[in-house]
């Protein structure tokens, strides 16, 4: 055990359950705009004029501001206090949220998601900061992390049948404006009850360079992919982007290991569990950020939902996501190494994945759909649980938060390149379909109607088919490079350096701290 595993915890906090109340608002607030804003797209796309092929950056702007971000809205909120962040992190959501409502066009509607996931950046690891140093009490912590946690499953099913009401009697803008309510009461209570511990705030100088250059090398990632659906693969801009993004990673990776104070230290990726989970959870969200845009297209376009049976219609894959997560990846972590949770859980989600590449314009809800959600919930949430324990496994109680922070950031990150990349694949598998069916779909009428159908389903199934060798791909990934043993949840927890040396070691199930 370390030397820094016996220092004594700080007193409890008086408030702290008053202060979880208010923090677990946030929470709730962030993940239902993860989820409501999917709802609404359609409607939104129709109002606004926004382009099929700009569509997915309504959520690929969040999610990669969100993502490229979450780092440094770690390191301000130690630097800057975890209350400050906190507080302007939820004034500054909802005044974005507040824009977005209020868009009267495609730029005005990207810049304000932008902003909402910047601000959510600085927002998510103060929030996640504030219970860790609150809640002193290892069973006590363990109890509000899993309140936190729940909220994160409980609110995504939240989001879309609120988003469905919402879009079907109101209008789609009121998905933006409910943020704000939510804000205010947050912010409020937060500052009222808050009271961080002295002297947990980190004076290290912040790594400008680290977040310039991670930042543009993402965004360049995802422009490329945004590109090559409308250009071509072989277009000078969209390779450009790919090299110019290649080139500012590798800038980002040789700058953190010679800044003294760096956004991302190496050792915290190096090490072979932890970067198998960020690894391995970045390309299971590619494949399902991107089901969930075609999902959405699928049966409001498709299938003529209204927007609350769309809402509905993705229950089963939430559910699906809570048990997999509590009945059996939480039963069995303790009793099972991770890699044989994870890897057969991606595994359960790509067969879940395989059922929809028979999508057809006919297909039925409940004989395909819905059991292939289920799967995809069962083995996402199965595999997700032990992974999020695994974020923190042997790292320097120095580098805790930035560990933690890295998993919601490969994500976030997995997210905004999953939707354009899938996006890309499905509009020209629908290009090509068109293509070999022009005259049929020139013919107008019922019949040129059913040929536009067939080839927007065409796209998706295609785009599936991609998703489904990417899930495995993170089954491979979390087999062969997880190799910790069954969590020892009464032992110590290991002792590492951060280079590897507690690979092998048994671990506590940890909890995010800063």
């Amino acid at each position: 055990m370390s030397k820094t595993a016996a220092t004594p915890p700080l007193a409890a906090d008086p408030s702290r359950w008053k202060a979880l109340v208010f923090i677990a608002l946030a929470q709730l607030m962030v993940v239902l705009d993860a989820t409501i804003v999917n709802i609404a797209l359609p409607s939104a796309q129709t109002d606004l004029g926004i382009s099929d092929g700009n569509r997915q950056w309504v959520i690929t702007a969040y999610a990669l501001a969100f993502g490229g971000l979450l780092l440094f809205g770690g390191r301000i909120a130690d630097k800057w206090g975890r209350k400050n962040a906190f507080v302007v992190g939820l004034i500054g959501f909802a005044l974005a949220s507040a824009l977005g409502g209020a868009a009267n066009g495609e730029a005005m509607m990207l810049g304000a998601r932008a902003l909402q996931g910047a601000f959510g950046a600085l927002l998510a690891p103060a929030a996640l900061s504030l219970l860790a140093v609150m809640f002193t009490d290892a069973k006590e912590r363990a109890k509000a992390f899993g309140i936190y946690g729940a909220i994160a499953g409980g609110g995504g099913a939240v989001g879309l049948i609120l988003g469905g009401f919402l879009t079907e009697y109101l209008n789609w803008r009121w998905t933006f404006f409910v943020n704000i309510p939510f804000a205010i009461v947050a912010a409020v209570g937060a500052w009222m009850v808050i009271r961080e511990p002295a002297g947990s705030r980190n004076r290290a100088p912040l790594d400008i360079p680290g977040v310039v250059l991670s930042t543009t090398g993402l965004v360049a990632l995802v422009y490329g992919f945004t590109r090559a659906e409308s250009a071509g693969w072989s277009d000078s801009l969209t390779v450009g982007m790919f090299i110019a993004s290649a080139a500012l990673l590798a800038a980002f990776v040789y700058t953190e290991s010679k800044v003294k104070s760096p956004l991302l230290p190496l050792r915290v990726l190096l090490e072979r569990n932890r970067g198998g989970v960020y690894l391995s959870l970045g390309l299971a969200v590619i494949a399902m950020f991107g089901l969930f845009l075609f999902l959405t297209y699928y049966l409001q376009v498709v299938k003529g939902f209204s927007p609350v049976k769309t809402g509905f219609a993705f229950l089963p894959m939430i559910a699906g996501m809570i048990l997999g997560s509590t009945q059996i990846g939480a039963r069995l972590m303790t009793r099972v190494p991770p890699r044989l949770l994870m890897g057969p859980g991606f595994l359960v989600a790509g067969l879940g994945m395989l059922l929809l590449t028979q999508l057809e314009v006919g297909s039925s809800y409940p004989a395909l759909i819905l059991p292939a959600q289920l799967l995809l919930g069962l083995g996402m949430g199965t595999a997700f649980m032990p992974a999020m324990s695994l974020s923190t496994h042997g790292v320097n109680p120095a580098d805790a938060g930035v560990a933690s922070a890295m998993v919601n950031t490969s994500q976030q990150v997995g997210g905004a390149i999953g939707t354009a990349l899938l996006n890309t694949i499905a509009a020209s598998a629908t290009t090509a379909y068109l293509t070999d069916h022009a005259a049929e779909a020139a013919a107008g009428g019922p019949a040129g109607q059913l040929i536009q159908a067939q080839a927007m389903v065409e796209g998706y199934a295609s785009a599936i088919w991609w998703a489904v060798g990417i899930l495995v791909a993170s089954s491979v990934i979390a087999l062969t490079l997880i190799n910790t043993g069954r969590p020892n949840v009464g032992g110590p927890v290991a002792s590492g350096d951060g280079d590897g040396e507690a690979a092998d070691a048994e671990f506590k199930v940890p909890v995010i701290a800063h």
